[in-house]
């Protein structure tokens, strides 16, 4: 019995070390990628800004992602006039907060370093409408919104079922049908951004120049010629080429390109 409790303590000290540890370990790290972070702003306030870069990408092969290092990288590449760079890291950081106004205003800086001047297809009021809803919230927001949406239905649901008076059940009743309505609704909205999301793949173009092709051959017809810096839509590939579409719409194939996604 006695050598039953000591043991029991020794694994529950054990335990417990091991907590300190895992947690004293990522408090380090933190306050290891926020004083890189720091480092990089100074480095960057003195106009050195390679040595900003150093510490800023140093911070995301730590696992660091957020709008704000992104933005301050966007921000060293394009004092340094590297296009792609810059227009990757604002388009990154886009991704992860799309209303910040300082990003969009950076990022169309960085866009007019291109070479390529490409003209966005108007939207129908459709896709319009369609964007702006989508664009209230993130996916993540979304699917909060679904999975609570969710509970108060059951909520009212059983408050349906279980109420004894007919005024509380009429009350319950519409009540959950009218949760029900939203949370279809939100349902929808989740799981369109959801495949939109896995279906839908951008990049940017990392190659000086590249030419592209009517077909995924050069006896195709030459189509026109992109340069560094263009976003364009991943659509399919063969081999070592692959299809693409830019944003006034146009098509073609590209091969041994070198461009980076935006997954």
């Amino acid at each position: 019995m006695i050598k039953q409790m000591f043991s029991g303590k020794r694994l529950g000290l054990m335990g417990f070390a091991i907590f300190l540890l895992v947690n004293t370990s990522a408090l380090f790290a933190q306050a290891s990628m926020e004083s890189l972070v720091e480092q990089g702003n100074e480095a960057y306030n003195q106009g050195d800004y390679r040595k900003a870069i150093a510490f800023y990408e140093q911070t995301l092969s730590m696992g660091q992602h957020s709008a704000a290092l992104y933005f301050n990288l966007g921000n060293a590449y394009y004092k340094l006039n590297d296009v792609a760079e810059s227009v990757y890291y604002f388009e990154k950081a886009q991704q992860l907060n799309p209303k910040d106004e300082n990003i969009l205003v950076n990022s169309a800086f960085a866009k007019n370093m291109t070479i390529d001047s490409i003209e966005e297809l108007p939207q129908s009021q459709i896709e319009q409408f369609k964007n702006q809803l989508y664009g209230l919230s993130s996916l993540d927001t979304w699917s909060v919104i679904t999975v609570v949406l969710l509970w108060i239905f059951v909520g009212l649901f059983l408050g349906y079922l279980f109420s004894n008076t007919v005024a509380l059940k009429r009350s319950f009743f519409f009540s959950s049908l009218i949760v029900l309505l939203l949370f279809l609704g939100s349902f929808s909205i989740t799981f369109s951004i959801d495949q939109e999301n896995k279906n839908t793949h951008y990049a940017i173009l990392f190659s000086p120049e590249i030419e592209i092709w009517s077909e995924p051959n050069q006896q195709g017809e030459f189509l026109f010629t992109l340069h560094e810096g263009t976003k364009f839509q991943l659509l399919d590939d063969l081999e070592d080429w692959q299809k693409i579409r830019i944003a006034n719409g146009s098509e073609g194939w590209i091969r041994n390109a070198v461009f980076r996604k935006l997954d």
